[in-house]
């Protein structure tokens, strides 16, 4: 069995053979990797994405990259294509075919069928020399001096070139066309991801309590108010007008200070100029002014109009932070 140190240099070795292969790339980024793009940006159609093997499965994660950053595409398996599923190719769509050799009996199949249609075809491969490098409108190289497999045969640099030189494809895309973080939210509503991006204040904040007292509040009040809103802050407010806000923390200031409470209200212990945020801003906005002034609650208004409060743990809950 393998030391620890053995496991550790070989893990080391792979990742070092497989970032040089990503490395090796920079130098195929050609004009046919320009002319590529600038075919897909006039386009009307679809990326049709195939592949077999190993690189099929790295057409499916082009294709869920691509759709996600605004280029419309479907994956094709190159097997299927030949018996039937040909037909998911449209008049305006460009075929793009990954495969490290460009030889595989499949691909020799796959490529005149897609010539005959008259769709563009690119092709991703280590050897442009090959069927489909020859035939394609523009070749991509995926050239890798060899694999991170020791027996130089398991698909590991030729794959990882794949999916990378796909993002670069990618990158360059939505970079050309302008998409921006708007655009992005738009294709990713859900999970974490698409709550930062889309999630407001507006939607946590009502479903907390609105713990509010007046200025001429005891103390008894405002301890009450604070404990049974359960957000550790409360509102001053008069008609709806924030005046100013009263943590926990100001409560245990006072108490540390004060030796008769009987005489004090809210207005003697509040503080006249408290965080706030409007409703419609980011979440994610809400959490940086929490971070950058130290604390877990902001108020919420809309000017001096008190609306409520936003907690770091309604963040925490929806998984914003």
């Amino acid at each position: 069995m393998s030391s620890a140190k053995e496991i550790k240099q070989i893990a080391k070795k792979t990742l070092e053979i497989e970032a040089n292969s990503i490395k090796g790339l920079i130098d195929f980024i050609n004009d046919d990797f320009v002319k590529t793009i600038e075919l897909i940006l006039a386009s009307k159609g679809r990326l049709v994405i195939t592949g077999i093997g190993k690189s099929a499965n790295i057409c499916q994660k082009m294709v869920a990259t691509l759709n996600s950053t605004g280029t419309p595409a479907l994956f094709m398996h190159a097997a299927d294509a030949i018996h039937g599923d040909l037909g998911n190719v449209l008049k305006d769509d460009i075929v793009i075919c990954l495969s490290k050799s460009g030889n595989t009996p499949e691909i020799k199949a796959l490529v005149p069928l897609v010539k005959n249609f008259g769709n563009p075809l690119i092709a991703i491969t280590g050897n442009s020399e090959s069927f489909l490098g020859q035939q394609a409108t523009h070749v991509l190289n995926t050239f890798v001096e060899k694999e991170a497999c020791p027996n130089n045969l398991a698909p590991t640099s030729s794959t990882t070139a794949q999916l990378a030189m796909g993002d670069a494809l990618a990158v360059c895309l939505l970079e050309v066309r302008g998409f921006d973080s708007k655009d992005f939210a738009k294709f990713h509503p859900g999970g974490a991801l698409g709550k930062q991006l889309f999630l407001k204040v507006s939607d946590i904040y009502p479903n907390n309590e609105k713990p509010e007292v007046s200025p001429n509040s005891t103390i008894k009040d405002v301890i009450v108010e604070i404990s049974s809103k359960r957000l550790g802050i409360t509102a001053v407010t008069e008609n709806n007008v924030l005046k100013g806000i009263i943590t926990d923390g100001d409560l245990r200031r006072m108490l540390e200070n004060s030796t008769n409470i009987n005489t004090l209200t809210a207005t003697t212990i509040m503080s006249t100029s408290p965080k706030t945020i409007g409703e419609n801003e980011m979440a994610t906005t809400a959490l940086k002014q929490m971070q950058n002034s130290n604390i877990t609650q902001l108020i919420v208004a809309n000017k001096n109009e008190y609306l409520g409060v936003i907690h770091l743990h309604d963040l925490l809950k929806e998984g914003i932070v």
